[in-house]
C-alpha cells in the first residue's frame, strides 16, 4: 500500500515538472504584445502601426492648448519609396511597383471638412491608409471654417499613421470680399435656384470654391509643405498604391495631376474665359511655352471648351500655387467677382491655370490610382494593371472613355497611346 502511494506521488511530481517545462518553453518562444501604456488607456492621440515595435514609436503629446494651436496631434513615422518600375505604363512615365525604405517627401494630405462630415471622412481616411499611407505615413491637414471638435480630432487622429493638423480658416478667406456687391450676388443666387442649377443658391459652396481656388495653400499649416494630395469625404480608392506618388511627381517634374476629367456646367461659368483672356493679355510673361491649351480650347484659345480636371482628387506642387504667375491669375479672377456673381468652381479654375501656366508634360494622369467620387469612377484600363494592384473596381464603370469625359483629349494632346481595351469602355 505504501509503495503504491509512493508511485502516485512520483507520477504527480513528474507531471508537475513536465507542465512547468512546457510552460517556460512556450513563454520564451512566443513573443507577447506589450501592455498598453497609460496614454493609450486614456485615449490620447498616440498609435502604433502594424509591424512596428511599440518601443520604436514616439508617443505624441497630449491634447493641449499649445498643440491645438500648432495644429499637430500625432507622431511621424519613416516613409517608404519605390525604386522598381513597370514597363506597361499607359500614361506617360512608367509607374513604379513595389517598395523599399528611402527618401521621404515634404508632403501632406489636405481635407476641407466640417465636424458633421466626420463619419464620411473616416471612410476616405480608411481607404487612403489601407491602400497607400500605411506604407508611407504622411501627414494630414484638416481645415474648417469652424473649430474642429474633440470627437473629430480623436477619431481622425486614431486612424491616420502620420501627424494630424487641424486648422481654422481665416474669416477673410471664407466671406464676401469688400469689392463684391452682396445684393447683386443675392439676385444671382435666386435666379440660379429658379433655374435649378446645382449649388446655384448656395453661399457656402461659393466660399468653398473661392477658398480652394486661392487660399488653401496659403494657410499657415500648409506653409511647411511642398506637395499636397487633396482628399474629400466619401471617396474610394480601389487599388493598392505601392509607390510614393509624391516622389513620382518630383522625379518626373510633374506639378499637377488628375484621375478624372469632364465638362463643366456651362451655366456656372458664362464669363470665366473672358476673365482668363484678360489675364492672358495683361500677363503674357506667365503663359508657358508648349502649354496645355489644346485641352482647354478647340480654336487656339478664342473660346473655352469647358473641359476640366475634377479637382476633388489632386496631387500637386504647392510652390507652383504660391508662384507669382498663379497669384496674378487668381487675383484677376477674384477681382472680376465670378465666384459670387456666377458660380465659378475651383475645378475649372485650377484646370485652366494648369493648362496655361504649366507645360503640358508637367500635368500627369494617374491611370493606376483607381478612384470614386459620386457619381464618377476611374478604374484603370488594362487587366494586368488591375491584377497587379489588387483592384476591386468594375472596369465597366470606368468613366475615362465615355462621351462626357475629357481624358481622351488629354491623351490626344500629348500624343499618348490609349490603353488596350479602351474602346470596350466607350459609350
Amino acid at each position: 500500500m505504501a509503495a503504491g502511494s509512493a508511485r502516485i506521488v512520483r507520477y504527480i511530481l513528474f507531471a508537475f515538472f513536465g507542465i512547468m517545462v512546457l510552460y517556460f518553453m512556450s513563454s520564451s518562444s512566443i513573443p507577447r504584445p506589450p501592455l498598453p501604456t497609460t496614454s493609450v488607456l486614456k485615449g490620447e492621440h498616440g498609435k502604433t502601426h502594424s509591424g512596428v515595435p511599440a518601443g520604436d514609436v514616439q508617443a505624441p503629446p497630449p491634447l493641449t492648448v499649445e498643440n491645438v494651436a500648432d495644429g499637430s496631434n500625432a507622431a511621424s513615422a519613416p516613409a517608404l519609396t519605390s525604386p522598381k518600375q513597370s514597363n506597361d505604363g499607359p500614361s506617360g512615365p512608367a509607374q513604379p511597383v513595389g517598395e523599399t525604405s528611402g527618401e521621404r517627401m515634404n508632403a501632406t494630405f489636405v481635407t476641407l471638412a466640417r465636424n458633421s462630415d466626420l463619419w464620411e471622412i473616416v471612410k476616405s481616411i480608411r481607404q487612403v491608409e489601407d491602400r497607400f499611407n500605411r506604407k508611407f505615413h504622411y501627414d494630414w491637414v484638416f481645415l474648417n471654417d469652424k473649430p474642429f471638435d474633440t470627437a473629430f480630432k480623436n477619431v481622425t487622429t486614431s486612424l491616420i499613421s502620420g501627424k494630424t493638423h487641424y486648422g481654422l480658416i481665416p474669416e477673410e478667406h471664407w466671406s464676401f470680399p469688400e469689392h463684391i456687391d452682396t445684393e447683386r450676388a443675392r439676385r444671382v443666387r435666386e435666379d440660379m435656384a429658379q433655374r435649378k442649377i446645382i449649388y446655384g443658391d448656395s453661399i457656402s459652396y461659393r466660399h468653398m470654391c473661392r477658398f480652394e481656388s486661392g487660399f488653401f495653400f496659403q494657410h499657415p499649416l500648409m506653409q511647411q509643405f511642398e506637395w499636397y494630395w487633396r482628399v474629400e469625404p466619401s471617396i474610394e480608392l480601389y487599388c493598392d498604391i505601392n509607390y510614393d506618388t509624391f516622389k513620382f511627381m518630383r522625379d518626373h517634374n510633374k506639378k499637377y495631376s488628375f484621375v478624372l476629367s469632364l465638362y463643366e456646367y456651362v451655366e456656372t461659368i458664362p464669363t470665366l474665359w473672358d476673365s482668363v483672356k484678360t489675364f492672358k493679355n495683361n500677363h503674357p510673361e506667365h503663359i508657358a511655352e508648349d502649354n496645355g491649351m489644346k485641352f482647354l480650347s478647340d480654336d487656339g484659345g478664342e473660346t473655352y471648351n469647358h473641359c476640366h480636371f475634377w479637382s476633388n482628387f489632386e496631387i500637386g506642387n504647392l510652390n507652383w500655387l504660391r508662384s507669382q504667375a498663379y497669384t496674378d491669375y487668381f487675383n484677376r479672377l477674384d477681382k472680376d467677382g465670378g465666384f459670387f456673381y456666377e458660380r465659378w468652381g475651383d475645378a475649372p479654375v485650377h484646370s485652366i491655370a494648369a493648362g496655361l501656366l504649366l507645360k503640358k508634360d508637367e500635368i500627369h494622369f494617374f491611370n493606376d490610382i483607381a478612384y470614386y467620387h459620386v457619381p464618377f469612377t476611374h478604374c484603370p484600363t488594362g487587366e494586368q494593371y488591375r491584377l497587379e494592384r489588387k483592384c476591386h473596381c468594375n472596369p465597366k464603370d470606368n468613366f475615362d472613355w465615355k462621351g462626357y469625359s475629357c481624358t481622351s483629349r488629354f491623351f490626344d494632346m500629348n500624343q499618348m497611346e490609349k490603353p488596350q481595351g479602351y474602346k470596350d469602355q466607350q459609350d
